[in-house]
């Protein structure tokens, strides 16, 4: 079986949360017989196709990028090429080019989309984009959302209830690095013995304003890892509020991130708005067994964080509550070992690559199997959706 994925970056331009779920999907799923090509745009020059991590990178030039919506005309050849090579085509939303460009590339064969989020910013924008997504969405064969929480809550994938279904993202600890001694070393002395730690890309949406607030006279020790487009302005506060307790790392290697990881008290994670659809670093640290905060945004994270099992979960841009929070798992360290220990429980369970796998397997075979069924000439529109 050959399935093509489509996403507007990937390995090695970006990592991110998005490109982890691919990445995982692809292991995993070549382990169980797929044949996965990812194709993305790239600023880069030298674009030859790359091998990484037993599937092929197709990149193609990213021409320009407006509201984040990055756009390639070469990309529209590359998919009708790929894609008429391919039994599924595997869309990542949302990228609204990446809608234009299913209808302008003509593909028609079975297509599944993982619905990562809804969109939420660019809401003038959105009423323009509408209609096409709403033609895209009707006409695709499968909608994957990752958790219960968000299926249950997107006014948008209530639209299509009659074609959506739940895999949750799931991660595949062999494929992290083994802590290293060394960097564990040097963390442990530069960090010393307790510390909070997000992980991420720091996005508008990510609510480390709000970490910052709430950890003000506090003296807990926060590790931020990770950069991005809101980095400048976090430190900015950071030395308005006088933080002596935060550490902005910048970017870090996968052993760096594995060090943190396996060293930090428990996870702070507040985005406070639903364009964080599940949080993979969420997801990481309840991998390594960690307590967490996170904040209730109606999305995966407070599926993967459930309040007082696995750690505590707070109103969304609440300092005051992020704080008291902070405040119980730091003074209670047998509390946060045991919650830590409960996710890393609830990970083996719900969360492994090999599950998410699994479940997209059995739904290419689907999708496949419903695709060959229909007629000729079906057209792409298939799967009305309720008006909007």
């Amino acid at each position: 079986m050959r399935v093509l994925h489509f996403y507007k970056t990937y390995f090695p331009d970006s990592i991110g949360g998005i490109e982890q779920v691919i990445r995982q999907l692809c292991v995993g799923t070549g382990r169980l017989g797929v044949t996965n090509t990812v194709l993305s745009l790239s600023r880069e020059k030298n674009l030859a196709p790359i091998v990484f991590d037993g599937h092929t990178v197709q990149r193609v030039p990213l021409d320009f990028e407006f509201a984040s919506n990055g756009c390639s005309l070469a990309s529209l050849g590359a998919l009708a090429r790929l894609a008429a090579q391919a039994d599924v085509v595997h869309y990542h939303f949302p990228w609204p080019f990446m809608d234009l460009a299913h209808f302008l590339a003509r593909v028609n064969k079975p297509t599944v989309v993982s619905y990562h989020s809804d969109i939420v910013r660019q809401k003038k924008l959105l009423r323009l984009y509408q209609p096409l997504r709403q033609r895209f969405l009707g006409s695709v064969d499968a909608i994957v959302a990752a958790s219960p929480n968000y299926l249950a809550s997107s006014a948008v994938l209530e639209r299509y209830a009659d074609k959506t279904r739940v895999i949750t993202y799931g991660l595949d600890q062999s494929t992290y690095p083994q802590p290293d001694p060394a960097r564990m070393a040097h963390w442990r002395e530069r960090l010393g013995p307790k510390f909070f730690l997000f992980v991420g890309v720091l996005r508008y949406y990510k609510g480390l304003h709000v970490l910052l607030e709430a950890v003000k006279d506090t003296g807990y020790p926060v590790v931020i890892a990770g950069t991005g487009p809101e980095e400048a302005a976090l430190k900015v506060q950071a030395a308005r509020l006088g933080l002596k307790n935060v550490l902005f790392t910048g970017a870090v290697s996968d052993d760096d991130k594995v060090a943190l990881l396996s060293l930090c008290y428990a996870m702070a994670f507040p985005s406070h708005l639903r364009s964080e659809a599940f949080g993979i670093s969420l997801l990481e640290g309840a991998m390594f067994g960690k307590a967490m905060i996170s904040c209730e945004i109606g999305s995966g994270t407070t599926y993967i964080n459930i309040d007082g099992k696995t750690g505590l979960v707070t109103p969304p841009d609440d300092a005051p509550a992020l704080r008291a929070a902070m405040r119980t798992l730091w003074e209670n360290p047998a509390l946060a070992r045991a919650m830590g220990a409960r996710a890393a429980a609830r990970f083996r369970t719900v969360f492994t690559a090999g599950q998410m796998a699994a479940g997209y397997t059995a739904l290419y075979r689907e999708v496949i199997a419903r695709h060959a069924a229909q007629p000729a000439l079906a057209p792409l529109g298939a799967h009305p959706a309720k008006p909007e």
